[in-house]
């Protein structure tokens, strides 16, 4: 277990992950906000047999771990911590589809705020937001300080760019 919520309990992925980390890779809805693109399972296995090797790295930058309800353990998503390529930590979600609209958004961002801070002791984290994606703006907008926006070329959308330290 890495830390816990209210409702949820946010562990290592593993491969017994494998069918519901693909259905939610291969949902489109899912997948619109971050480059529009769904996986097939022979690449979400390969892409979640990469992020278990970073968890065995020494100094892992590169942390992806499941979402899961504490009352049942059932994986609903995942949460990201991350060094990008701007040498930020920048974190993320996404959710299975149907565990939308509960609130699970907020709180996992919450609890993964709290993480960074106090037991990775991470003084600035960063988050990056399609302005599209209304729902996640909301929540960051409520917990992070809003920077600018731009053109995101790669995803082509514009990105709303957050920060928050320590």
């Amino acid at each position: 277990m890495i830390f816990t919520t209210q409702r949820l309990t946010i562990r290592a992925l593993t491969l017994s992950d494998l069918d519901l980390f693909h259905k939610m890779q291969n949902d489109q809805a899912v997948m619109k906000y971050v480059g529009g693109k769904t996986y097939s399972l022979e690449e979400n296995k390969k892409d979640l047999l990469n992020i278990l090797k970073f968890y065995k790295l020494p100094k892992n930058d590169f942390w992806v771990w499941a979402i899961t309800l504490s009352a049942t353990e059932q994986f609903i998503g995942t949460i990201a911590l991350v060094r990008n390529e701007k040498d930020e930590y920048e974190i993320g979600y996404r959710l299975l589809k149907e565990h939308w609209r509960q609130g699970y958004g907020k709180e996992v961002t919450n609890g993964l705020i709290k993480y960074a801070f106090e037991v990775k002791k991470i003084k600035e984290i960063v988050a990056y937001v399609d302005k599209e994606n209304v729902t996640s703006v909301r929540i960051l907008d409520s917990t992070f300080n809003f920077i600018k926006e731009f053109y995101n070329e790669e995803d082509n959308c514009i990105d709303r760019y957050y920060k928050l330290s320590n």
